[in-house]
């Protein structure tokens, strides 16, 4: 059986925006959508999440059932096809998602919520989300450009395949585009925003395209051949990686970018690199984990 989408719900405007975007991806995909309501902080001295919770005899029935019906009627009016399930679960937002990523094909959540408890916060459940989860997953910001390309952010480590993938997949799911960026930093002897990046040997902007060309090319070559479908633009940048990044997400109906592991962002999401995007980005962001779906 195909692995549904799940979507983060806490009755925010956020939220809410989330369960339409992962309705349209949950009928993309033919699986179907999963709502999930976390509730209450997690004890430090209990398991990391608790299982499905009914919420009777804590006399708030009526609020939950409620934030879920008006998420369920979202999903619908976008796509009436997909079957919708709906759990509550006990335990921090993060971590429940954390958890339900296990068995999603895709996450989805709004950048921001109500707030620490049952919220959706870009600084908490969406970034922590973003950098532990085992699927790919989708915050949704901005806006989308309905004839917008997805925006690929390309590094040169092997952090970026799993990110090359998915885009390819979404850019034929959505008939749309895609638009690979790699982008150079002229103004350093690191190409990206961090000192564990690999030095250049020399600073000549020339050098530099030539070899955001070159990354391009080893990135896209086997996914071209795969999805024949799918036009590509290639677009090497010699700038300023989250600039050039956001400043291109303004078209673009997705950006797609890398992360490595459990540590978090690499490779050209260092740092404040990162969080600017998620925060900034003028579209919703995919996050691809190197490590995504196999531990």
């Amino acid at each position: 059986m195909e692995q549904p989408v799940v979507v983060g719900v806490d009755g925010s405007p956020s939220s809410l925006e989330a369960v339409g975007a992962a309705a349209r991806e949950a009928a993309l995909r033919g699986v179907g959508l999963r709502l999930v309501h976390a509730f209450g902080q997690q004890s430090p001295h209990g398991p990391p999440a608790g299982p499905p919770w009914n919420p009777a005899a804590a006399g708030v029935r009526e609020l939950i059932d409620g934030t879920l019906a008006e998420a369920e009627r979202r999903a619908r009016r976008t796509g009436p096809e997909v079957e919708v399930s709906r759990d509550v679960v006990v335990g921090d937002p993060s971590a429940v998602l954390v958890i339900a990523s296990r068995t999603a094909s895709l996450a989805v959540v709004g950048s921001h919520g109500h707030g620490a408890v049952g919220g959706l916060l870009l600084g908490s459940t969406a970034g922590r989300l973003a950098a532990h989860g085992h699927c790919p997953v989708l915050v949704v910001r901005g806006r989308t450009a309905p004839g917008g390309p997805v925006l690929l952010a390309v590094d040169d480590a092997p952090v970026t395949a799993p990110a090359v993938r998915f885009a390819f997949a979404e850019a034929r799911l959505h008939g749309a585009a895609l638009t690979a960026v790699h982008v150079c930093r002229p103004d350093s002897a690191y190409a990206y925003d961090g000192p564990a990046d690999p030095p250049f040997v020399t600073y000549d902007r020339s050098h530099l395209r030539e070899h955001a060309e070159r990354v391009l090319d080893v990135a896209l070559a086997g996914q071209e051949q795969r999805y024949r479908d799918v036009a590509v633009e290639r677009r090497p940048v010699v700038g300023r990686v989250r600039h050039t990044l956001v400043g291109a997400s303004a078209d673009a109906r997705l950006l797609v970018v890398g992360a490595r592991g459990r540590g978090g962002f690499a490779g050209l999401l260092l740092g404040s690199v990162s969080r600017g995007v998620l925060l900034h980005a003028r579209c919703p962001v995919a996050v691809v984990r190197d490590g995504a779906g196999k531990e």
